[in-house]
């Protein structure tokens, strides 16, 4: 009768220390998403549409989007960027959620530039940032960092080298580049993009994977 007593005793114990574990633990291991992580933001600083720096830190607990682009191109960027306020559309009310539209033609997308394009869009600037800067770092970001044009495309003369991609990239709220890269001029790619951001916003940032609002490259 002992015994039994005991073995009911260790199942009760059991079944408590789940259910609490579940309760506490369980809802954060259920909403992980399985994206595959391809990277790290590095620390970066670039003057957004206001002249104001931008920074890491700033998407910090943030679910975004990144994307280049440049203000006169008449080619794929009108179309990528118009695919890109569907989504602003659809995320702008999240409080977690950024776009990052950064220039690859930063000679010519001053500050003044980009505000005025930013303008035209009819957009929250809060929620979707335009960003200008250096070139060298900008093209640093989008290779190193978020994975969008191939390293191997670096040029010796950073005045000869230029960006021209479609692809969008997926960044979590612990600054860790996820999923693939997007095509934002396929519709099938963008309903991806869509679920995948879902995903990642019922994920909880972990303030362990940052270092004084920067982000640590490491795991």
């Amino acid at each position: 009768m002992n015994k039994k007593l005991l073995g009911y005793t260790v199942f009760f114990i059991v079944l408590v220390t789940l259910f609490f574990f579940f309760v506490f633990n369980g809802t954060d291991i259920l909403s992980k998403s399985t994206l595959d992580k391809r990277g790290y933001v590095q620390p970066f600083a670039f003057p957004n549409q206001d002249g104001i720096q931008f920074s890491n830190a700033d998407i910090q607990g943030k679910v975004c989007v990144v994307n280049y682009f440049f203000t006169s191109c008449k080619g794929i960027c009108p179309r990528m960027n118009s695919n890109m306020k569907k989504i602003y559309e659809e995320f702008k009310n999240e409080p977690d959620f950024l776009i990052l539209s950064h220039s690859c033609d930063p000679e010519t997308d001053s500050v003044p530039r980009m505000k005025h394009y930013s303008d035209s869009l009819k957009v929250d600037t809060r929620k979707w940032v335009f960003l200008t800067g250096r070139k060298d770092s900008l093209y640093k970001m989008a290779r190193f960092s978020y994975g969008i044009d191939d390293p191997k495309n670096v040029v010796a003369n950073i005045k000869d080298d230029f960006i021209h991609t479609q692809f969008f990239a997926l960044v979590d709220k612990n600054g860790v580049v996820r999923g693939a890269v997007y095509d934002g001029l396929k519709e099938n790619e963008l309903e991806k993009l869509r679920i995948d951001i879902k995903g990642l916003l019922k994920e909880k940032a972990d303030k362990g994977n940052f270092a004084n609002g920067v982000f640590n490259n490491n795991p």
